[in-house]
């Protein structure tokens, strides 16, 4: 009877950690190229009440035997990497990725950041950096006397300053792909770091082969479907309950026990 308790007291854990997952999702609707998490479950070790035995039934063995679960566990919180939905902005510095590629920023610790926020503004120095002040790597610069910035699908920068007729080149933006986007460690800000399940990142063009290309005045909405979080949000509260109502009826059973003379 007490293991029943203990189960049922695994379910509700898990189910917990379930609607956090999906309350993160939620929460994060409107946030700039966020992918949304799914968590999965894993059942936990088994008992064994009785040996595995064979009763012959026509050409068959019918294996036989008593095994008793304990119960279940979070195995991962596994990132769904989907596209999200272009939406445009009108701001040259707003870039968005289309297809597979992150882009490439240099952190204070020296660490290289990798996002698919494309949402670039400049510092006072004409560098473009993102939101938090991070500079694009390779960085690129833009003059004080520009007056337009194109940027093409496959990453040209180009800009057309006073007294200027035709555009002149200031670089390229460059992406990076890794073999594994699920192993990336999230840091928050719309931040990845390369971690060894990830993989080693691979640098590249947008529109080269393997990586997608890049759209000048658009931003990558986040990923997750509300009507779908909701309904997962549903059935994560009625798995609730049930592991709840194990447990209420588990209590009962023991107290009927300790109350028999």
């Amino acid at each position: 009877m007490g293991n029943s308790l203990n189960i049922a007291a695994t379910g509700m854990a898990a189910q917990q950690t379930n609607v956090e997952v999906i309350a993160n999702n939620i929460a994060n609707l409107n946030t700039t190229a966020f992918k949304r998490q799914r968590a999965e479950f894993q059942d936990l070790m088994y008992q064994t009440k009785g040996v595995a035995v064979g009763s012959s039934s026509g050409d068959g063995v019918i294996p036989q035997g008593i095994q008793l679960g304990v119960g279940v566990k979070t195995g991962g919180v596994y990132r769904i990497h989907g596209q999200g939905a272009m939406i445009g902005t009108d701001n040259p510095l707003d870039i968005a990725v289309n297809g597979r590629g992150y882009f490439k920023a240099q952190m204070p610790n020296g660490d290289k950041g990798y996002t698919r926020s494309g949402s670039f503004q400049l510092s006072p120095t004409g560098q473009i950096v993102t939101t938090e002040g991070y500079p694009i790597d390779p960085g690129l610069s833009i003059p004080s006397d520009t007056k337009t910035i194109s940027i093409s699908d496959q990453g040209l920068v180009q800009v057309t300053r006073d007294g200027q007729v035709a555009p002149s080149d200031i670089g390229r933006i460059t992406m990076s792909v890794f073999p594994n986007d699920a192993g990336l460690q999230s840091l928050g800000g719309n931040f990845y770091l390369e971690t060894a399940a990830s993989g080693a990142a691979t640098d590249g063009l947008p529109g080269d082969i393997g990586f997608g290309s890049v759209r000048q005045g658009f931003l990558e909405a986040s990923n997750v479907d509300m009507v779908a979080e909701i309904t997962t949000l549903i059935a994560a509260q009625r798995a609730y309950e049930m592991n709840s109502k194990v447990i209420q009826t588990s209590d009962e059973m023991l107290r009927t026990t300790t109350q028999m003379r």
